[in-house]
């Protein structure tokens, strides 16, 4: 049985991220992204769940972004780049939403990398 929350670096069973959003969401999943680790945390009824288990891990608060991911959505429209965790006014970031263009590049990489490529299908 998977818990509630996996973190990895590695890439994510299409069967394990299923169970994770039946889990939680049916249809999407929460993701915490460390930019600099390149490590997820997937699952969790709010980001600030897996936000706190790597942060426990020894990822740094300013490289830790939350995002949602839906599997079974046009590519796309696979990641909303929205959290609580993200309102950051001192990392320039006073929104709920991933602003820095930047950032949202290396969540999306990591997420494709670790989570759900693109061009993967979902029925």
């Amino acid at each position: 049985m998977l818990e509630d929350i996996l973190i990895t670096d590695e890439k994510v069973e299409p069967n394990q991220l299923k169970i994770l959003c039946e889990r939680w969401f049916g249809d999407m999943v929460k993701i915490v992204v460390d930019v600099e680790k390149n490590i997820i945390g997937i699952g969790g009824e709010l980001h600030a769940d897996a936000e706190a288990m790597l942060l426990e891990r020894g990822s740094r608060q300013e490289d830790v972004w939350g995002a949602n991911l839906y599997p079974w959505h046009d590519p796309e429209d696979h990641i909303e780049y929205t959290a609580l965790i993200n309102i950051r006014p001192s990392q320039e970031n006073p929104s709920m939403t991933i602003l820095d263009q930047e950032v949202r590049k290396k969540v999306k990489h990591i997420i494709e990398m670790l989570a759900l490529d693109p061009n993967e299908k979902w029925i």
